[in-house]
């Protein structure tokens, strides 16, 4: 994280960085919490090949995908460079199912952020979701993926 933030243009001051570090380590809670929610994953290949940080950094990251990975309650698919088709061109985005059965969903591109609660573009997010796991590796075949990678390195 600490190598992604330096990264940053421009650049963040160190109180940004630290204040950007432990919101994600907050966030990783999540996966800890009783009940564990359902999380479900797909990430382009690409990212997954670019050793942001070093290989030191990039090795830590994909060991610590196959170790999350292989929770039940987590589902990580790989994204193949050599799809022909990807339903998430126009970028990431975030599903949430929050408490009482309301859906969102969330963008953030650069330094800006939305979030989406109107039902028909929730609809849209979701629809685009379906495919991109239609197209991904399936989580077996993903951590078979990071693995060889990792075996790799």
């Amino acid at each position: 994280m600490r190598a992604v933030f330096g990264m940053w243009r421009p650049l963040l001051d160190a109180e940004t960085v630290e204040q950007r570090i432990a919101a994600r380590k907050d966030r990783q809670q999540l996966l800890c919490r009783v009940p564990k929610p359902l999380l479900s994953f797909v990430i382009d290949e690409h990212v997954l090949l670019r050793p942001l940080g070093g290989q030191e950094a990039h090795r830590a990251q994909l060991e610590h995908l196959l170790l999350v990975g292989q929770e039940r309650h987590i589902e990580i698919q790989v994204m193949p460079n050599g799809r022909e088709e990807h339903a998430g061109v126009a970028g990431p985005f975030t599903l949430i199912l929050a408490k009482g059965g309301r859906r969102m969903a969330y963008t953030e591109v650069q330094s800006d952020s939305t979030l989406y609660s109107e039902p028909t573009k929730v609809q849209g997010f979701e629809s685009t979701y379906g495919v991109l796991r239609a197209q991904a590796m399936t989580p077996r075949e993903s951590l078979t993926w990071v693995e060889k990678r990792l075996g790799e390195m």
